[in-house]
């Protein structure tokens, strides 16, 4: 049995939607917006905005391998948003949107490498992949009005229009991996 809880940190645009839906995962005990990949210490939201702090917006998960496996993280991180754009989701573009994954481990540096591969050969993309894989030097928790954005702040133009289209799409592919108690 593996430990009971293990982390990785993942960047796919703008945190309130990697918040929204890696929070509601089965085995998946905590999700933290925040900050990494950048030189900067401790930088704000407004810094990080700049596209002058080298930081992507991303989200660290605490999740229980004995419920949810990394690749079942992995396989979720590359469904839910585009990983052939550099630098932009949608709408939101800037150094702060990359693709990312930063890795705690080498099993997860691997398994990473390993699926980016798969995705590359396979043909799925008419584009390359270009999901940035390096090892978490970094991570600073965004101030508190980011976290839990979309549960608090749902009527949002940006939540309405942009996270719950993308909520509703992962409801649909990945309705069995969800929470019920919510």
């Amino acid at each position: 049995m593996k430990n009971e809880f293990e982390q990785i940190t993942f960047g796919a645009g703008c945190f309130w939607c990697v918040e929204t839906i890696f929070s509601k995962l089965k085995g998946v005990e905590k999700v933290v917006s925040g900050y990494s990949g950048g030189k900067k210490e401790n930088p704000t939201y407004q810094e990080v905005c700049t596209g002058n702090t080298g930081h992507a917006e991303v989200c660290q998960i605490t999740y229980n391998p004995n419920i949810i496996s990394f690749e079942e993280l992995l396989e979720i991180f590359w469904k839910t948003h585009d990983p052939t754009t550099i630098n932009r989701q949608g709408a939101d573009v800037g150094t702060q949107y990359r693709s990312a994954i930063f890795y705690h481990n080498d099993e997860q540096k691997n398994l990473s490498e390993k699926y980016k591969q798969a995705l590359h050969n396979s043909g799925i993309f008419e584009n390359p992949v270009v999901t940035e894989i390096s090892p978490l030097i970094n991570f600073y928790p965004a101030e508190n009005y980011h976290q839990n954005y979309f549960e608090e702040n749902r009527s949002q133009p940006y939540c309405s229009m942009v996270i719950s289209p993308k909520v509703k799409k992962f409801e649909q592919i990945f309705g069995e991996k969800i929470k019920r108690s919510q």
